[in-house]
């Protein structure tokens, strides 16, 4: 069963693409190097000395250094450019995308990932990706609303054309799913009556605890090195001009000025008046932070403009500072 209006045809042009191409095999844009190797192990924390050192590989039986196999995607990601940039020429895969669109499949989860690796890949490789779909399920019915599973598989082939490692990706192309109509016999709620949404709860950690306990009292306080007495913001267990870990704080007098800011439209969230203002503040103590704008128009906030400190209690859990411009102090 497909959505409404789609054409009597549509499940076997859905199912025509099963078996077709969705990427023709394309290369990447570098050849298995040294360097990339490394800024992965280190970002995964991967110690396997076959990675990087010569010796160390030798001794398992390889030839030298490999690349780890959780790299394969990596070789052929196409980079920032080909993203922000596509080719103006569609692709399988924006065709069978519009397809699916055209059955109401409009969002995208991805469900799993099975890999299966042929062999190591050596510095010098260089690997090309083509992909091809391998099923489309029928309509099914999911939590997130009706959709389909669509099954591809990814071929991964070194310079010889030799198939290095094989990937099955599937993803569930689903029709979000309708909220219920509100039941109009119902009184609806006055509007005084219904809980505002809470605000996003901050990231708390042993480094911040202490700046939001301090907020809490409408304190806004700034985190000084103990030994050098730089001040810094955000929080941090060391200092970075000496280096130590001893600190302290002082509080701000609450002055400062617009370093920078923008004006949040979209997306809305519902603990929150739109539009918003975002701005850095700069304090007179030299330090920035991030904070909303109060008491003041989006078109009459400026870079430079002259704040004070505010505050607002979102919440019973929750004080945050805000600022207002100077001017509004004198009235």
């Amino acid at each position: 069963m497909s959505g409404a209006g789609v054409s009597d045809d549509y499940e076997e042009r859905l199912q025509a693409w099963v078996g077709r191409e969705l990427v023709a095999r394309r290369p990447g844009q570098d050849p298995v190097n040294v360097p990339m190797i490394r800024h992965w192990v280190e970002a995964m924390e991967d110690a396997n000395p076959v990675y990087l050192d010569e010796d160390a590989a030798k001794a398992t039986g390889r030839d030298g250094v490999v690349a780890p196999a959780s790299m394969i995607q990596a070789w052929t990601m196409r980079g920032y450019a080909a993203t922000v940039r596509p080719p103006a020429e569609r692709s399988g895969f924006d065709e069978l995308v519009a397809l699916l669109a055209e059955g109401g499949y409009t969002s995208v989860v991805a469900t799993d990932s099975e890999l299966e690796f042929e062999r190591e890949l050596v510095p010098g490789d260089h690997v090309s990706v083509e992909e091809h779909v391998e099923s489309i399920s029928p309509e099914k019915k999911t939590g997130l609303g009706a959709g389909r599973f669509v099954s591809t598989v990814k071929t991964y082939r070194d310079a010889s054309g030799e198939v290095v490692a094989t990937q099955r990706w599937r993803t569930l192309r689903f029709r979000p799913a309708e909220k219920p109509a509100p039941d109009k016999a119902a009184p609806e709620k006055p509007a005084e009556e219904k809980p505002k949404a809470l605000r996003p709860r901050p990231a708390i950690n042993p480094d911040n605890a202490f700046w939001f306990e301090a907020a809490r009292e409408h304190r806004l306080v700034i985190q000084r090195c103990a030994d050098c007495k730089s001040l810094r913001h955000p929080p941090g267990p060391c200092c970075p001009q000496c280096g130590s870990f001893a600190w302290d704080t002082v509080e701000s007098s609450g002055r400062g000025h617009v370093y920078t800011f923008t004006v949040n439209h979209h997306p809305r969230h519902p603990a929150f008046d739109y539009p918003l203002v975002v701005a850095v503040i700069e304090l007179a103590e030299g330090t920035r932070l991030i904070a909303n704008m109060a008491g003041v128009e989006p078109a009459d906030v400026e870079v430079g403009l002259p704040v004070v400190l505010d505050w607002i209690d979102p919440d019973p859990d929750l004080s945050l500072p805000v600022f207002r411009p100077a001017a509004h102090e004198e009235r």
